[in-house]
C-alpha cells in the first residue's frame, strides 16, 4: 500500500490515478492525516500545497526523494497550478520507479480533446508538440498520434451538421454470460429471460417519449449497445428496431449501429432482422482469438464461432463490420496477440478497435484478483505496438482514442478504420461534440451547451428491476431537464 498525505485534498482526483499509473499493483490510499510515528507504513508520499510553492517527500520501496517547485496562484490560475503539482509528482515517481509514462501527466480519458481544441485555435503542430511536452510531459509519439486522430475527427465532424443534430443511444443490458473483466450493468439473458419483455415494454415507453424531445433537430446517429443487443431474440429485435424506425425520423441518419458483440448471440435470423431495418454498421467482438483466453474470461464461444458469425454477416450483406480485441488479458503474451491479429486479418473487418485491459473495481477480475495473480499479462506495450503495425500494414487509420483508469501500462484504447468506415458515434461520444439522448437501464444522456462550453448529464438507474418499475421517473428526469433548458431544443 502507498499512503498519500495531502495538505489539501482538493487535488486527490488528479493525484490518485497518477500514483496508480506508476504503481498499478499497489493499493493507493489518500488522506490528510499524517502517519503516526509508531505506524509500520513504509511506502508514503507527502505533498504540501502553499500559495506559491508545492513540495513533496516520497519514501517508496526503500527509496526516498524530496523536491519542491514554485507554483502559480491556485485561485487565479487553477489549471496551471494543477499542472505544476502533477509535473512535480510525475518527476518524483519517475525517479523512484525508474519508469516513464508515454502520456506523461495526462490521466483523463480524452487526451485528444486537448489537441483538438488547440487545432481549433489555429495552433501549428510544433506549438502543440511544445505545449504537450512542457505542460504534460507527454511523449512526442503520443502527441503525434493525438494530432493524427484529432485531424481525422475534425474532417469527419465537419461533414455533418453536428451542432444542429443529436444522436440516440439505446442500452440493452443483457449478455449470454458476464466476462471476467466486465463492469457494465449487464444481466444474464438466460437467467433474466422472464424479465426481457417487461424491460422492452418500459424501454418502448421511454423511446416513444424520446421521439418527442427534439422535433427541430436532425437525428445523426443511432447506436444500440449494452450488454449485447443481439442477446434478444429475433422477434424482440424486430419489435425494437421497428419501433425505433417508426418513432424517429431517419432522413439524416448517417449511422445506424448495433453491437452484435458476442458471436454466440448471433444467428442468420437476427442478422436478417438487422438488415431489414437498415442497420448499416455492426460490431462482432471476439476480444481474443485464443481459445484458452476465451475460456478463462468467460466467453462461452469458440474461435470458430467468431469466424462463422463474421462470414454469415458478410453473406447477408453487411459491409461495415467492426471487431474488438483486448490486449493485456490474463495470461496472454505478445505471441498470442500476434496470432489473434493474424486470424482477424484473414477475416478482413472494416474496422478494428484495440482496447487495453482496464481492471474496474466492480469487475470479477478485480474482486478475485488473487486467483489471477500468476496470470499477469507480459509486455503489453509490445502488444500495442503489434496492433499499430497490423493497422498500418492493413490500411486501417486511427480515428478515435480514449483512456480509462487502471489501464495496463497506462496505455490507451484506439479505434482503427478504413476510410469511410469510421464509427461516427464513437467520435461524437468521445469528443463530446453532440447531445446524446440515451435510453435504457444504466443509460447516460449528455446535453451539450455550445455557447457555454459545458455538458450536463441525466442518468437512468442501472438496476434492471428498478428501471422497469421506475420508468416514469426516468422519463420525468429528462422532461424536467429539458423544460429547464429550452435553449437545447432550438437549432443553431
Amino acid at each position: 500500500m502507498i499512503k498519500v498525505i495531502l495538505s489539501d485534498r482538493t487535488y486527490e482526483n488528479d493525484i490518485h490515478p497518477l500514483v496508480k499509473a506508476f504503481y498499478p499493483r499497489k493499493e493507493v490510499v489518500i488522506t490528510d492525516k499524517d502517519i503516526p510515528k509508531e505506524s509500520d507504513i513504509s511506502d508514503f508520499i507527502r505533498m504540501d500545497f502553499d500559495k506559491n510553492k508545492i513540495s513533496i517527500f516520497a519514501d517508496i520501496e526503500g527509496k526516498q526523494y524530496q523536491a519542491a517547485t514554485d507554483g502559480p496562484d491556485p485561485v487565479t490560475e487553477k489549471a496551471a497550478y494543477k499542472n505544476a503539482l502533477k509535473r512535480l509528482l510525475y518527476k518524483t515517481l519517475s525517479k523512484l520507479s525508474k519508469k516513464e509514462l508515454p502520456w506523461g501527466t495526462l490521466t483523463g480519458i480524452r487526451p485528444t480533446k486537448l489537441v483538438y481544441e488547440m487545432l481549433d485555435k489555429g495552433m501549428d503542430e510544433e506549438t502543440i508538440y511544445a505545449i504537450m511536452e512542457k505542460e504534460y510531459l507527454c511523449s512526442r509519439e503520443k502527441t503525434d498520434l493525438s494530432i493524427d486522430i484529432a485531424d481525422r475527427e475534425r474532417r469527419l465532424l465537419h461533414k455533418m451538421d453536428y451542432k444542429n443534430g443529436y444522436s440516440l443511444y439505446i442500452g440493452i443490458p443483457f449478455c449470454p454470460s458476464t466476462c471476467l473483466y466486465c463492469s457494465f450493468p449487464s444481466f444474464s439473458a438466460e437467467r433474466f429471460a422472464g424479465r426481457i419483455e417487461a424491460y422492452l415494454d418500459a424501454l418502448e415507453k421511454e423511446i416513444r417519449y424520446g421521439a418527442t424531445c427534439f422535433p427541430d433537430k436532425k437525428l445523426v446517429c443511432v447506436y444500440l449497445g449494452g450488454g449485447t443487443p443481439t442477446s434478444l431474440s429475433a422477434g424482440q429485435l424486430d419489435r425494437l428496431l421497428g419501433l425505433v424506425k417508426k418513432q424517429f425520423d431517419f432522413t439524416h441518419v448517417m449511422e445506424f449501429c448495433v453491437e452484435a458483440g458476442r458471436p454466440d448471440s448471433i444467428n442468420k435470423e437476427k442478422l436478417e432482422v438487422l438488415k431489414k431495418w437498415g442497420v448499416n454498421r455492426i460490431s462482432i467482438n471476439p476480444q481474443s482469438m485464443q481459445q484458452k483466453t476465451l475460456d478463462l474470461i468467460g466467453r462461452r464461444h469458440t474461435v470458430e464461432q467468431v469466424e462463422e458469425a463474421f462470414a454469415m454477416a458478410r453473406k447477408i450483406g453487411f459491409d461495415n463490420i467492426n471487431m474488438d480485441i483486448i490486449i493485456g488479458l490474463p495470461g496472454e503474451t505478445p505471441e498470442d496477440v500476434e496470432d489473434t491479429l493474424k486470424k482477424i486479418g484473414k477475416l478482413n473487418p472494416d474496422s478494428l478497435t484495440v482496447h487495453t485491459l482496464a481492471i474496474k473495481r466492480a469487475a470479477r477480475l478485480n474482486a478475485e484478483k488473487e486467483s489471477f495473480y500468476n496470470l499477469q499479462p507480459v509486455d503489453v506495450p509490445i502488444m500495442l505496438e503489434l496492433s499499430m503495425e497490423f493497422a498500418r500494414k492493413n490500411d486501417y487509420h486511427p480515428y478515435y482514442l480514449y483512456r480509462q483508469k487502471n489501464m495496463a501500462d497506462n496505455l490507451e484504447n484506439i479505434g482503427y478504420a478504413r476510410d469511410g468506415k469510421e464509427g461516427l458515434y464513437n467520435i461524437l461520444i468521445m469528443e463530446e461534440k453532440q447531445t446524446i439522448l440515451a435510453m435504457g437501464a444504466g443509460a447516460l444522456s449528455k446535453f451539450v451547451f455550445y455557447d457555454e462550453n459545458r455538458i450536463e448529464r441525466v442518468d437512468n438507474v442501472k438496476n434492471l428491476n428498478d428501471y422497469i418499475e421506475r420508468i416514469d421517473e426516468m422519463i420525468a428526469r429528462k422532461q424536467e431537464f429539458l423544460a429547464n433548458n429550452p435553449q437545447l431544443l432550438k437549432s443553431k
